[in-house]
């Protein structure tokens, strides 16, 4: 995403994991080039089951805030209570518009009392506050690597590569560390998308191709993989992680001059009307983030979170797709006519998807849900889609109908059938056991 102050960095060039000749399919997202498949994504998509990835493409800029009243900035526009913050920790924030809207959602760390960092999400909202004047606090910008890890041998990797022992690194602590064979420190974070073991690792943009290769290197007894952009999505929908640009669009595309300016377009694909903007976006009920909210300050769209929690009439599930009509999606290609829309893979809609959202109808046709991008996967052999949903039909079991397309393009009824959300069921990073986790440092 475009923003004030945040120049693209790498142009056509790649800047924070280094070139690798085995490594044919590069993409320039939001201006960066990072690795759009790196191991084939069959097989990056079973590693984070396996083995472990590593996965370069979310490098690029972090904000640190600083200031006497940074804490307060962040307090009157983030729904969470940003004052219950130990020192050292990471916290997933959450900024809405005045209607309630999701417009921004990333992972924050508190360094000091007064100083915060984010290097993920869009925070226009944030640099606006801070540009205004309104607060005592100031921000900085520069641009850093951040190589994500997610598996049973993800930390025994870490283990090798930092040739330490990390066992005791809890969910969501941060702790600084030097990689010995490269002399360089580096900070590691327990967090992850897949929604179960996974870490990742953050420092200077110029030192990420050397701990890129070097941590490579490190895993490969373990069997790591290296994936790209076209698998990243997989990680998020099976295992419980609604972000925007895969799964729904930032709010913000409702001001036309962010919309003007975004590195990535609003691009309203699927059989839903392009016109009906709503669709793309996502409540705090549709990606289940109700319980974040917390009511002891108020923040821009309280009085929307409010309602909506007094009364929530959506929710959040998972549709798992009929095989036999998915066939007949492919089938189509090799008759007479226009055929249905191509389903890339292993996500249906090529990234950023977010503004891809279907139909889903109940047996008398009424529209009850809207479906994010299908996403494949290898490990479960299902196709997906994660689905902002009427209560009523939130039941596991429940059959609808998906209508796969675009709008006034040859449509798809394809059947589907409710299930848990998340559909993941490997152990969970925040209670998981780390004496089954061999040691690398050995």
């Amino acid at each position: 995403m475009a923003v004030s102050g945040i120049d693209p960095v790498g142009g056509n060039e790649l800047v924070f994991e280094p070139k690798q000749s085995d490594v044919l399919l590069y993409t320039h997202k939001t201006g960066i080039v990072a690795t759009w498949e790196g191991d084939g994504w069959y097989d990056e998509c079973r590693s984070w089951f396996e083995t472990s990835y590593i996965h370069a493409g979310i490098s690029g800029f972090q904000l640190t805030i600083t200031g006497p009243e940074a804490q307060k900035m962040l307090s009157d526009i983030s729904i969470n209570n940003v004052y219950k913050w130990p020192i050292g920790k990471c916290k997933h924030l959450v900024q809405l518009d005045n209607e309630g809207l999701i417009t921004n959602h990333a992972l924050f760390m508190r360094d000091a009392d007064d100083v915060f960092r984010t290097t993920a999400g869009i925070p226009n909202q944030i640099i606006g506050c801070l540009e205004s004047g309104a607060y005592d606090a100031k921000y900085a910008i520069d641009f850093v690597y951040i190589f994500q890890f997610s598996g049973p041998k993800s930390l025994t990797i870490l283990e090798k590569l930092c040739e330490c022992d990390l066992h005791d690194v809890g969910f969501l602590d941060t702790r600084k560390l030097v990689i010995p064979s490269l002399g360089i420190e580096t900070e590691l974070c327990r967090i992850g998308m897949s929604g179960t073991l996974a870490y990742e690792l953050r420092g200077p943009k110029d030192d990420g191709p050397a701990v890129y290769a070097a941590a490579l290197e490190a895993g490969k007894e373990y069997g790591i993989k290296r994936l790209g952009w076209r698998s990243y999505p997989v990680n998020h929908s099976f295992g419980g992680f609604p972000q925007q640009t895969c799964s729904f669009e930032t709010a913000m595309f409702k001001d036309p001059v962010f919309r003007e300016a975004s590195l990535a377009p609003f691009s309203p694909k699927g059989s839903i009307d392009p016109a009906d903007e709503r669709s793309r976006y996502r409540s705090l009920s549709e990606v289940n983030w109700l319980w974040m909210a917390k009511f002891d300050h108020d923040f821009i769209g309280r009085a929307a979170v409010e309602a909506e929690a007094a009364n929530p009439t959506r929710g959040i599930v998972t549709l798992i797709w009929n095989p036999e009509d998915i066939v007949d999606i492919y089938k189509s290609l090799w008759e007479e006519g226009e055929p249905y829309k191509f389903m890339e893979f292993p996500s249906g809609e090529q990234q950023p998807a977010g503004g891809h959202q279907d139909y889903v109808l109940d047996a008398s046709g009424n529209v009850v849900g809207w479906a994010s991008s299908p996403i494949y996967s290898s490990w479960y052999h299902k196709t997906i889609s994660p689905c902002a949903i009427d209560l009523a039909y939130a039941e596991p079991g429940t059959e609808l109908t998906l209508k796969w397309g675009d709008y006034g393009k040859r449509i798809k009824d394809v059947r589907v059938t409710v299930a848990k959300y998340p559909y993941i069921d490997a152990d969970d990073n925040r209670d998981y056991d780390m004496s089954t986790v061999e040691r690398g440092n050995k």
